[in-house]
């Protein structure tokens, strides 16, 4: 594809938070649904959330987040025990199975955004890069929603 034509579809795809591929290869991997909730200053940290779908026919592993809106962007999730309490951890890498869609949402696995750059404004958004060990680099444009937002219907 002509170098013009890559830049258009760049430009048509990022405002609705729909992935761009850095490699040919990554064709396979499709970002879609994504946002985030307006933060309180830059004290506490952020949370993304998306929909990561394998159309091809070989497993992808997500190992890493890259954003400038924060110094520590990794992947989290969110677990209750038997009483009722909540904890988060951090998760090393995401396997995602051929032909499988992995939600990182409230209340599971989500994207945590440490150590903030500067405040999470609502109607504002951001470029991430999620890495993939065998598939290079997928960045979308995350929208910034209301701080009470519970997904991008809101």
């Amino acid at each position: 594809m002509k170098p013009h034509r890559i830049a258009l579809l760049v430009a048509l795809a990022l405002p609705f938070g729909i992935a761009t591929s850095a490699l040919a290869d990554s064709d396979d991997i499709v970002v879609e649904n994504a946002w985030a909730r307006a933060s309180i200053g830059t004290s506490r940290p952020g949370a993304v959330y998306m929909e990561i779908r394998n159309k091809g026919d070989e497993p992808v592993t997500l190992t890493g987040l890259q954003t400038d809106l924060a110094m520590m962007p990794k992947i989290h999730r969110t677990a209750t025990d038997e009483q009722g309490v909540s904890s988060m951890s951090p998760v090393g890498e995401i396997v995602i199975a051929p032909g499988e869609t992995v939600a990182l949402e409230p209340g599971g696995l989500h994207a945590m955004l440490m150590q903030l750059q500067r405040p999470m404004e609502e109607s504002e958004s951001f470029l991430l890069t999620l890495t993939f060990s065998d598939r290079g680099e997928t960045t979308v444009e995350v929208p910034i929603l209301g701080i009470a937002a519970r997904g991008p219907e809101d």
